[in-house]
């Protein structure tokens, strides 16, 4: 069985995984002011953080065409699974979705799983590391969409950032109280309900929310053994190793994997963020 795992430029890969031939990046597009970014392999994080913090304008995105999808659907892998930004916070799910139809239009069935992670980063990439597991023990295509749905929705995803302010201008807090305490240096712990941003609790100082954080991801993780954590960070290796060590001082996991965002996951969580999902 050939597959191939396709995400939208929000699914970050570890340096591993983006050479491996079974993945394949769909890139969104980012703005700032009047300058355009595309968000593949000639994505400068350091060069892009520069230019947000010198602009008055707030970063904004724009997701893949059905296009882009489509053209990637027509690769030689009898198998493809798509993963994508939560619907709640992107059109990159609707877009893929669209793209299987308009293929299949035109060529015939294939077996084309879209699938919502109703996450970001670091849950994608915990979705794609399932996906590829399975795919490597010879499951049918119909057993690896239904385990891959199951897998996430049992996932979970928290992020702590130093700002909000860039998801509240974007309106991705939708629902959620205006959040302000700049002056107190208070940061919120945040978390995903069905791909809805919440707000889960709140600490004064990043390593204090860092800290609250972790005890949120051993407490509902359940049986962590058997999990694989994925620590995703904007420019902050040393913060991601901080929550790396603090959570493997609480529990035992399957694996351990911290990756830096490329330019979505950059925008939205900013300078310094971190993102877990396990």
């Amino acid at each position: 069985m050939t597959y191939k795992i396709i995400g939208d430029s929000c699914l970050d890969l570890t340096e591993e995984l983006k050479k491996d031939s079974h993945f394949q990046m769909i890139p969104l597009t980012l703005m700032v002011g009047d300058q355009t970014f595309i968000d593949d392999e000639t994505f400068n994080q350091k060069e892009f953080l520069k230019v947000v913090k010198e602009s008055p304008e707030c970063p904004k995105t724009a997701c893949p065409s059905p296009e882009m999808f489509k053209t990637a659907y027509g690769c030689d892998a009898e198998n493809v699974f798509v993963i994508t930004l939560s619907g709640k916070l992107s059109g990159s799910y609707n877009s893929a979705v669209l793209a299987k139809s308009l293929y299949e239009e035109e060529f015939g069935h294939k077996n084309i799983a879209v699938i919502d992670s109703e996450s970001a980063s670091s849950g994608e990439l915990n979705i794609a590391f399932y996906i590829r597991e399975l795919c490597e023990k010879g499951l049918a295509f119909e057993e690896i969409e239904k385990e891959a749905l199951a897998y996430r929705d049992r996932m979970n995803t928290y992020f702590v950032l130093e700002s909000l302010d860039t998801l509240k201008k974007n309106g991705r807090l939708t629902g959620l109280t205006a959040f302000i305490a700049t002056a107190l240096n208070i940061k919120p712990v945040m978390g995903a309900d069905k791909g809805t941003i919440i707000k889960l609790d709140q600490a004064r100082g990043i390593q204090k929310a860092l800290q609250k954080m972790a005890e949120y991801v051993v407490k509902e993780g359940g049986r962590t053994e058997d999990r694989r954590l994925i620590i995703s960070h904007v420019n902050a290796p040393e913060r991601a190793q901080f929550v790396k060590d603090k959570l493997c001082s609480m529990a035992k996991f399957k694996d351990v994997i911290i990756t830096d965002t490329a330019g979505v996951a950059t925008v939205y969580a900013n300078d310094g963020g971190i993102i877990v999902a396990m």
